[in-house]
């Protein structure tokens, strides 16, 4: 079962309220985020375009716009190559619409994930070379292709680097020697030396952060591609980055343009999952446009998704979006079928003891090996890597939790992987069939988890008497969008409440309406979305629960009510 934590940060929050026109409850929210001094608050509720930072302030920015600026002179072929995933496609449409706008002769190339794999191979650089491309520029990879652009440059080809990925480095004496790959300039704000001031960005924000400085540099309007925020806020969610600085601004702009986006695809997909524009939000994009950008790099082929962003007509839009849904619904069926049998197996087997769960599902479709990980980190509050069985040896996706730095702890078993790479949070890997029990071994005897870690925390950010949901709460919650990683949803706690009838409604029933009332006789609408048997049977055995939620607003044939909806439940 989760532990409860009430979050009980200081601060004067009578004086932030004061200061921001906010009430004390906001205040109080922002604090448990740790956003404390004045100008970061002020950022927080107001950041706007112009808080952005000037994308020249990226090591090898200059070297790359130099290069740019030569070879757009010459009129020379530049391909932009991405990758698979909604970040990936959506960095080489914002590098590809950028390049165009300045009149290159660009065009781009994505690799297939079971075919080539993730990043740059051999065949994406013959396939340059065949096609007389002088200039690669890559996006969301690049950075751990050391022999692969070692390649590209032997057969001649100029090679910039645009990524996001954690810098490959070995570990001698202690100490991190980190190794950039030999392209003719890098540009990734994590790399040692940086001096731009946020690291967090995903690999479209680097893309789009570089146009937007080539375009300064080239006495443009760097405003002629502001329209590209949309693409940077849809990858900044879909690839699961904090909502904090820079990325919260990026969010917060992006989903404006998105709601009266003039892009044909990015309409028809909105219109064929059945999004309002004007009700749109990052859950949106998570949830329901996300899974289904990336559905075609899993499944199919995700030049599917950059054919959506660069239709023309309405007719050719619809179509795209279509395919897209269905390979969405289809890859929802193959995770369920293959989340049941990882459940499976963890519970029945040795495998349960594990502190970093490893599991080998050989027929599990490669492309869902990450979202079976995620459901298997969500269920047992573990890290999870699941391994499939590749078309050369073993590959693999993981999923990790708060105190498990992913990245790190691979980087520890390097000796048993072909490939890896990744961030704190999620990786990717490849190995040789006969090292998969040796490396399960080696990454939990390497572990420094404990009993602690691999409890999962709910944090509360305050108790909330129901007297203080009001419509005017509700409303002031928006201030603190876009939800997502890095800035959650808020979640407020309330104990010793009666449930009155309550019932499980839906089509499909999985809602649990109820009302809800305190010691003080005041009642309020509720419902919940997980478990609802599983709820319900605990409801019936109490006289009284503890329940954490947020506050929201029920609409229905026109009618908006009051209500919370429940999260957890003791």
């Amino acid at each position: 079962m989760a532990k409860w934590f009430l979050t009980m940060k200081k601060a004067d929050f009578g004086g932030i309220a004061e200061q921001f026109h906010i009430s004390p409850i906001i205040a109080r929210l922002i604090r448990n985020r740790d956003v404390t001094e004045p100008e970061d608050i002020k950022l927080y509720l107001n950041g706007t375009i112009a808080d952005l930072y000037d994308g020249i302030l990226m090591k090898g920015a200059d070297q790359a716009i130099a290069i740019l600026m030569e070879k757009l002179q010459f009129n020379a072929k530049i391909r932009v190559i991405g990758d698979y995933d909604i970040d990936g496609v959506n960095a080489t449409y914002i590098l590809q619409e950028a390049l165009g706008g300045l009149g290159a002769d660009v065009d781009t190339d994505i690799p297939d994930r079971v075919r080539d794999g993730y990043g740059l191979n051999r065949t994406l650089i013959d396939r340059a070379v065949a096609d007389g491309i002088d200039t690669v520029i890559t996006c969301d990879n690049g950075i751990a292709a050391d022999a692969e652009i070692a390649y590209g440059k032997e057969k001649g080809l100029t090679v910039i680097v645009t990524d996001h990925h954690e810098i490959p480095y070995e570990e001698a004496d202690g100490k991190k020697i980190y190794r950039l790959p030999p392209a003719d300039a890098v540009v990734d704000p994590k790399q040692e030396g940086c001096e731009y001031p946020f690291k967090e960005l995903c690999g479209a924000a680097v893309a789009y952060k570089l146009m937007e400085a080539l375009y300064e540099a080239m006495g443009q309007d760097a405003e002629d591609i502001d329209y590209l925020m949309e693409n940077v806020a849809i990858a900044t969610v879909g690839d699961v980055m904090d909502l904090t600085g820079e990325n919260r601004i990026f969010v917060k702009q992006g989903l404006e343009m998105l709601k009266r986006t003039g892009n044909p695809g990015l309409r028809a997909l909105m219109e064929c999952t059945n999004i309002r524009p004007q009700n749109l939000s990052a859950y949106h994009i998570g949830f329901v446009l996300g899974p289904c950008m990336n559905a075609s790099g899993r499944l199919d082929t995700a030049k599917r998704t950059l054919a959506l962003l660069n239709a023309s007509t309405q007719r050719e839009a619809a179509m795209l979006a279509g395919d897209l849904k269905a390979l969405n619904d289809s890859r929802k069926e193959m995770t369920e079928r293959y989340v049941e049998e990882a459940v499976q197996l963890v519970e029945n087997t040795d495998l349960k003891k594990d502190k970093v769960l490893v599991l080998y599902l050989p027929d599990c479709h490669e492309s869902i090996a990450g979202i079976v990980a995620g459901r298997l980190r969500e269920r047992f509050y573990k890290p999870a890597f699941v391994l499939t069985k590749a078309e050369e040896g073993v590959k693999g996706s993981g999923r990790s939790i708060e105190s498990y730095h992913m990245y790190k702890e691979l980087n520890r078993c390097s000796m048993y992987l072909t490939k890896f790479g990744g961030h704190k949070m999620a990786a990717g890997l490849s190995m040789e069939e006969t090292s998969i029990d040796a490396f399960r071994k080696m990454i939990n005897e390497r572990t420094t988890l404990t009993e602690s870690d691999l409890e999962e925390k709910v944090s509360i950010d305050m108790q909330l008497p129901l007297e203080y949901v009001t419509n005017q709460l509700v409303e002031e919650l928006e201030l603190l969008e876009p939800f997502g990683k890095g800035n959650r949803k808020p979640l407020f706690a309330e104990k010793n409440l009666k449930v009155l009838q309550p019932r499980i409604i839906g089509k499909n029933a999985n809602v649990l309406k109820m009302k809800v009332e305190n010691e003080r006789g005041f009642k309020m609408d509720a419902v919940y979305f997980g478990e609802v048997q599983e709820c319900l049977d605990c409801i019936l055995k109490k006289e009284t629960m503890a329940f954490t939620f947020y506050p929201s607003i029920n609409e229905y044939m026109g009618h908006q009510t009051l209500q919370i909806t429940i999260v957890n439940y003791q």
